[in-house]
């Protein structure tokens, strides 16, 4: 089964249906060479939670020896084509400062529920406009508190609180910082989590106008963002 974490959030008016993702493995052979192919699947399942309890995917060194390769363009060539045969239903991204290769499945929007509560996706969506956008390092306990409301004890508990899911999915983590008070980093699995319609939807809603899907990447500075596909055959 795959981790409710490793998950990128559709538009869930998109007329894709996602009720039997392994289908599209079916297709991977003409893609990948057999090696590739135990490689993807090693992946996804060190993608679980249940598995690697928050050390989610592979090393870059581990992939690189079930495939039997060291260098950096195989290395990506491996990503780029396995994303190319699956990248209906999954995506495999690289977090370079973990070092870490991840399967992420795409689940329509209206699943998010599933997986995150509406305060939690609140705070991760605050979290990446804040770091992404406006690309700043990394996010205080503070800046959410003036965020989201005055502080109080529970105010505070309840921020803490939603703050915890983030965590265990493996989107956000602590970050170190000279100041007494706790910091949180997105990491490249909480910057994915958000797909390109997604970002459109969620942006026209806030605009009660519908926005081109060029002008919403460039806002969001998506075309930044290693692994990303533009021309996604999901978006709508």
């Amino acid at each position: 089964m795959m981790n409710k974490a490793a998950t990128e959030l559709e538009n869930e008016e998109s007329e894709f249906s996602n009720d039997n993702p392994l289908s599209a493995l079916q297709s991977i052979q003409g893609f990948l060479t057999k090696d590739e192919e135990l490689t993807f699947m090693q992946i996804l399942f060190s993608s679980s939670a249940t598995i690697r309890m928050g050390n989610f995917g592979l090393s870059r060194k581990e992939v690189e020896k079930l495939l039997g390769v060291n260098g950096e363009e195989a290395f990506f060539s491996f990503l780029k084509r396995v994303n190319q045969a699956v990248n209906r239903y999954f995506k495999v991204i690289y977090d370079e400062r973990r070092n870490q290769v991840v399967a992420l499945m795409r689940v329509p929007a209206k699943q998010a529920r599933n997986v995150l509560n509406k305060e939690s996706l609140a705070i991760l969506m605050f979290l990446f406009y804040h770091q992404e956008v406006l690309q700043n390092e990394y996010t205080l306990f503070s800046q959410l508190i003036n965020s989201f409301g005055h502080e109080s004890l529970q105010v505070t508990r309840k921020i803490q609180a939603n703050l915890d899911p983030l965590k265990k999915i493996g989107a956000i983590e602590i970050y170190d910082t000279t100041s007494d008070e706790e910091a949180y980093q997105l990491t490249t699995i909480g910057a994915h989590l958000f797909s390109d319609s997604f970002l459109r939807r969620y942006a026209e809603f806030s605009q009660s106008n519908q926005l081109h899907l060029e002008d919403v990447l460039r806002f969001f500075k998506r075309y930044n963002m290693n692994g990303g596909l533009p021309n996604d055959t999901l978006e709508t």
